[in-house]
């Protein structure tokens, strides 16, 4: 007797979750149908967290039940500080807003900046196409052949930027303090392509860009093809498989000795590599079968065929990141001691 009832205890459950979740799926679908989801982009059109944002909008669609309409909004401005906001605090917390946010963005909470509106452990991570880290480039025809000639120079090479917490701001102020290497760092470009632009026309003879946007778009498929930049330094602890001749800064860091509290301070910085390139957030407070509907669709996406082929033409490579995987990335990078963020403070504030 005891036997029937336990069988029966487990038909029940299995009845009872297999109940739950098509009662999920079908609240999911009565609440998309007819509904527009927004993805609001940190960048300029033609920007790679642009791109990325628009192929998502093609294809994501079609695995939530309902069918939504997927669109992109671009709200550049502050490294992606204005949109990340937005998705936190101004959106509503209902599921039809997501962000593509820069992946170091918390490096401004940690230091207390005023225009931070988020906590970056509480944005619903919904995912992120690859694991990630930066490569710092000189123009070709820059007099800077190598970081020592850098060091040795009378004028620092002029690197362009965004904003803090930009891995165009975050790298050359890294290697400074790890690898005594001067840059003169240009601020306030409002995107990826005027950077480009800056570089071409000579305004500026270095930056530092993810490794993925290097290989995913142009300008950078006819530069790296004709030598027109010169790769110093990757951020990754390995080298990257597309980058086998370039050191990476812990490999630099070695041979130059650098000090035990500049390697710390490098290791939290760095850490950002495991957002990847262009995570995808959402706004906090969104209600759960939602949020299970959003992380399922944009994971089904990235395995379907026709977003495989799209990213093969567009030379993106996928590793994705699991959101639970972000969740605890986020909740580890942002407590932090108060040694560690004075450092932080003092190193990009400079």
């Amino acid at each position: 007797m005891r036997g029937i009832i336990t069988t029966c205890g487990a038909a029940l459950l299995v009845l009872f979750l297999l109940c739950s979740s098509v009662e999920a799926q079908a609240q999911g679908e009565s609440f998309y149908r007819g509904k527009t989801i927004t993805i609001v982009v940190g960048y300029n059109p033609g920007d790679a967290h642009d791109l990325w944002a628009r192929a998502y909008a093609r294809h994501m669609g079609k695995y939530i039940a309902g069918n939504p309409n997927i669109t992109v909004r671009n709200m550049p401005g502050a490294g992606t500080m204005i949109a990340a906001n937005y998705v936190y605090g101004v959106a509503e917390p209902d599921g039809t807003t997501l962000g593509s946010i820069f992946p170091s963005l918390y490096f401004a909470q940690l230091m207390g900046r005023k225009e931070v509106k988020f906590d970056w452990a509480k944005f619903t991570w919904i995912g992120s196409p690859e694991h990630n880290g930066s490569v710092l480039y000189l123009r070709a025809d820059s007099p800077y052949k190598t970081l020592e000639d850098i060091r040795k120079a009378g004028e620092a090479p002029k690197c362009s930027t965004t904003a803090v917490g930009t891995s165009s701001h975050y790298v050359p102020k890294l290697v400074e303090e790890a690898l005594k290497v001067r840059f003169n760092l240009v601020t306030g470009y409002p995107g990826g392509a005027e950077q480009d632009l800056a570089l071409e026309r000579g305004e500026v003879q270095c930056r530092a860009v993810a490794i993925a946007t290097f290989f995913g778009r142009e300008p950078y498929f006819t530069w790296h093809k004709k030598g027109f930049v010169r790769l110093l330094l990757q951020t990754p602890r390995k080298r990257d498989a597309k980058l086998p001749d370039v050191p990476t800064i812990y490999e630099l860091m070695e041979k130059e000795k650098t000090p035990a509290p500049a390697r710390l301070l490098a290791n939290v910085i760095l850490g950002s590599g495991g957002f990847g390139a262009y995570p995808i957030v959402a706004s906090p407070g969104i209600p759960a079968e939602r949020v299970k509907i959003l992380r399922e669709a944009y994971s089904r996406t990235l395995r379907a065929p026709e977003f495989l082929e799209e990213a093969k033409k567009n030379r993106w490579e996928l590793n994705p990141v699991a959101p639970e995987g972000l969740e605890a990335l986020a909740r580890e990078v942002t407590v932090q001691t108060s040694e560690v963020i004075e450092r932080m403070k003092q190193l990009l504030e400079e």
